[in-house]
């Protein structure tokens, strides 16, 4: 992260800092402004995290080796007796 990076987290957690303060006035001690109050304290700490450690290594992520897919068609026997799931029409026929 950049400084500026940092410095714009720093701000988005004041800012929700605030905002949670304000929930804090008007709904008191309840469950879920806990809960928020936790959050922002785990955000606290993630940051603090980041600031003090480098960034990983771009060549490290590098070192990977890239996966091949072939712009070819694919073999249409792979897909035979496969559900059609989400496109609301299961029982069309299959079409060539």
């Amino acid at each position: 992260m950049t400084r500026s990076d940092i410095a714009e987290l720093r701000y988005a957690v004041n800012q929700l800092r605030q905002s949670i303060g304000v929930l804090r006035t008007h709904y008191g001690d309840a469950g879920s402004v806990r809960r928020l109050e936790n959050d922002l304290e785990r955000l606290c700490i993630d940051a603090d995290e980041l600031e003090k450690s480098p960034p990983p290594q771009v060549a490290a992520r590098r070192g990977q080796e890239p996966i091949y897919v072939p712009d070819s068609k694919s073999d249409e026997s792979a897909w035979m007796g496969a559900q059609d799931e989400g496109l609301g029409f299961h029982s069309r026929p299959r079409t060539q």
